[in-house]
């Protein structure tokens, strides 16, 4: 049953139209994820769900009585209440009135926030999210519609939300990253793709599956379209010769493959640069000890980097992890021990907080001020040119950041590092707010990236994808060394503390696929030039099938526009699409044979009227 519909919706930012007229329906069993590029409209769909946006076109049809507990991007407090206050405001208002003040403060704590009547102003932008995302999860509510929850989140929090999202018995509408996250937690897939909503019934793993068969769908349904309509108009000229009249369906479907609407492809980000070169001095930590407040964050902690070391740092927020790498680039000096940098050694850091962004300049100059080329293995490329590698077309390098959606700064963010042409990356928490194909591109590039990787991260399938040895944060100022990636790191604990040789590896699921079949062989065509020499009109059944083949081509070609009109109205249901396309394919097929059939039998009355 559908609790919330949102019916032909459009919605345009600064001309540029981000949803064009989507129509998506959620029931109150669906847990679906959002995905989509930074800027294509993820955050606006989920904030016109959520009725927190009106959109320009269109209408949110929601059941009586619906409550929706919403989690925005960027959470909004008021200061002149406690963050207790805050959240329980949001509580009470979704309708509950019990007495939750000490499930709120154990939540908070649970979430690393140990001071709920502290103002919210001297929390950090990661504290005020995961505030924010336990006044969501405890508001009660039908419907929760998250933003990026698990940005901020350590892998302990993580685990926890999904648990908890699994068990919530009401609807989900969700936009995270994490892919990982996404297979355990969702069970359909809505991709907005220019404008357009697309939706899969499966999760994240099966969802990449089945957008490559609708990619290849498409592909191969051009292709029938632009055979059609040489065949089509090859028709319309004989036609003209050939009888007196055309059916008015038939000129109809010419004319709409005629003017029909080329697929647009992809526009790809390109990541390419050609890193410093590296001497054989890297980086060396000698016994370096950092402590905050008589927090020991880590304590005589020493390490030599090798040439193509790909390491993760993973453990709970606040351990250290960001201070770890602050000290490595200079920013904090350690306590004691020492930091020794190679000469060569060129570092390219991506900051958690966007760190280097002033967003009061254009995009362009922004990279410009770090270089105005970068050297690629193609050759020299301006910054003009890497910014629309990075999807920044020319209007948007010339308005301000500021201007740019939350994913889209990040990605700018990045494109700056990657401009300084660094032989080290350090990367903190790169997964927060970049859309997952940016991160699928991220982690092919620094596959191929011939330097050293340094990733705090809670992703754990960027983890293990990236890393080959993780360094773990275990309280106490203690760092443990696990070779292999996160899910590794995750056996050698659990053999260690458990002594145990057997390990379920948490894994993706498998979805079951739905297949497109398609019948490969195509139909034999007669041969329209057989000799008829010998006869000087046609039979009785060729008489009667000449006479009755234009009605049934017409009645074919009626259907076929029924179809066709039926596809635009189910465009974004795939499984509804894959069935139509498939008739439409058969009625293809049939006007085809149908067609050299009639050109066959004319061809056979033009002979005998020269006789």
């Amino acid at each position: 049953m559908n609790i919330l519909n949102v019916e032909s919706v459009s919605k345009s930012y600064m001309s540029k139209l981000v949803l064009d007229r989507i129509s998506v329906g959620i029931s109150d069993t669906d847990k679906i994820g959002v995905v989509g590029i930074n800027g294509t409209g993820k955050s606006t769909f989920l904030a016109i769900a959520a009725g927190m946006v009106e959109p320009d076109e269109g209408q949110v049809v929601k059941n009586n009585n619906l409550r929706i507990s919403y989690l925005p991007q960027n959470p909004i407090f008021d200061l002149k209440k406690s963050l207790l206050e805050n959240i329980t405001d949001k509580i009470y208002a979704g309708g509950d009135h019990w007495d939750k003040m000490g499930e709120i403060k154990a939540n908070l704590a649970k979430f690393g926030i140990d001071d709920p009547e502290c103002n919210p102003e001297i929390l950090s932008g990661g504290q005020k999210k995961r505030a924010a995302l336990v006044a969501a999860i405890m508001t009660p509510s039908d419907l929760i519609i998250l933003d990026e929850p698990t940005n901020h989140l350590d892998s302990e929090m993580i685990e926890w939300l999904e648990d908890f999202l699994i068990r919530f018995k009401g609807a989900l509408l969700m936009i995270t990253h994490d892919r990982y996250f996404l297979d355990e937690v969702t069970n359909q897939i809505i991709e907005i793709d220019k404008g357009k909503a697309y939706r899969y019934e499966t999760n994240y793993s099966g969802f990449l599956e089945l957008k490559q068969q609708r990619l290849e769908y498409e592909q191969a349904a051009e292709r029938k379209a632009a055979a059609l309509y040489k065949k089509d108009l090859a028709w319309m000229l004989r036609g003209a010769r050939a009888r007196s009249t055309k059916q008015k369906a038939h000129i109809q479907r010419f004319e709409a493959l005629r003017d029909r609407q080329l697929p647009e492809e992809d526009r790809l980000i390109t990541l390419s640069s050609l890193p410093t070169r590296m001497g054989n001095k890297t980086i060396i930590l000698d016994n370096i000890s950092k402590e905050y407040d008589g927090c020991v964050l880590f304590s005589n902690f020493s390490y030599t980097f090798g040439k193509l070391d790909r390491i993760g740092i993973i453990g709970s927020n606040g351990c250290g992890k960001s201070t770890l790498l602050k000290c490595i680039i200079g920013q904090i000096l350690p306590d004691t021990g020492l930091v020794e940098i190679g000469q060569t050694i060129k570092i390219g850091y991506f900051g958690q907080e966007n760190e280097a962004l002033d967003e009061s300049k254009r995009v362009l100059d922004y990279i410009k001020d770090v270089a105005e080329f970068i050297r690629t293995p193609e050759g020299l490329i301006s910054a003009t040119i890497m910014c629309e590698r990075f999807l920044f077309t020319s209007d948007m390098q010339y308005s301000p950041i500021a201007k740019l959606s939350g994913g889209e700064k990040r990605r700018l963010y990045l494109l700056r590092v990657l401009m300084e042409a660094p032989n080290v990356i350090i990367l903190d928490e790169p997964t927060n707010d970049l859309d997952i194909q940016t991160l699928r591109i991220l982690e092919d590039y620094l596959d191929r990236f011939p330097g050293i990787i340094l990733t705090v991260s809670h992703d754990r399938y960027f983890l293990d994808r990236v890393v080959t040895r993780i360094f773990s944060f275990e309280g106490n100022g203690m760092i443990l060394q696990s070779e292999g990636g996160y899910s590794d790191y995750i056996f050698h604990k659990n053999y260690a503390e458990d002594n145990i040789n057997e390990f379920s590896n948490k894994s993706v699921k498998n979805s079951k696929q739905q297949t497109v079949s398609e019948d490969a062989s195509e139909k034999t065509l007669k041969n329209r030039n057989r000799t008829i020499r010998e006869k000087t009109k046609l039979s009785f059944s060729e008489q009667k099938e000449y006479d009755t083949i234009e009605s049934e081509i017409e009645k074919l070609e009626i259907r076929y526009s029924e179809t066709e009109k039926q596809i635009s109205e189910s465009a974004t249901d795939f499984t509804q699409l894959m069935k139509l396309e498939k008739e439409k394919e058969e009625l293809e097929a049939a006007i085809e044979t149908k067609m050299e059939r009639y050109i066959e039998l004319q061809d056979m009355v033009d002979s005998f009227k020269k006789l």
